[in-house]
């Protein structure tokens, strides 16, 4: 019991920088690219939802605490809705972005 503990904390303990796919943050699409640089300035933001809590409940990004996520909006030219693509944000500086509704995330590096 005691080795199980001490792994997860380890795990828990993991740099994000452990994330294996990663995209340079000029070869995003302009539209993630805009909202990027948003969130490094902190807004506007063109939708309600921009901002909120990202659960991680797919599990597909390092495990974290609860709020440690935050989810913003990338806007897709020609959606009637939000559409699938979405920069999530950590509270240690890094930045994750998905094409596919949380499906698949990649580690945004500058």
């Amino acid at each position: 019991m005691r080795l199980v503990a001490a792994l997860l904390a380890l795990v828990l303990a993991l740099p994000a920088f452990a994330f294996q796919k990663e995209v340079q943050a000029r070869d995003l699409p302009a539209e993630a690219q805009q909202t990027l640089q948003l969130i490094k300035g902190n807004g506007p933001f063109p939708y309600k939802q921009d901002g909120s809590t990202f659960g991680n409940r797919e599990k597909r990004l390092p495990m974290r605490a609860n709020g440690y996520y935050r989810e913003y909006t990338v806007k897709t030219p020609g959606a009637k809705d939000r559409g699938a693509r979405r920069i999530v944000a950590g509270n240690g500086g890094e930045f994750y972005y998905t094409d596919d509704h949380y499906r698949s995330f990649r580690r945004i590096r500058d």
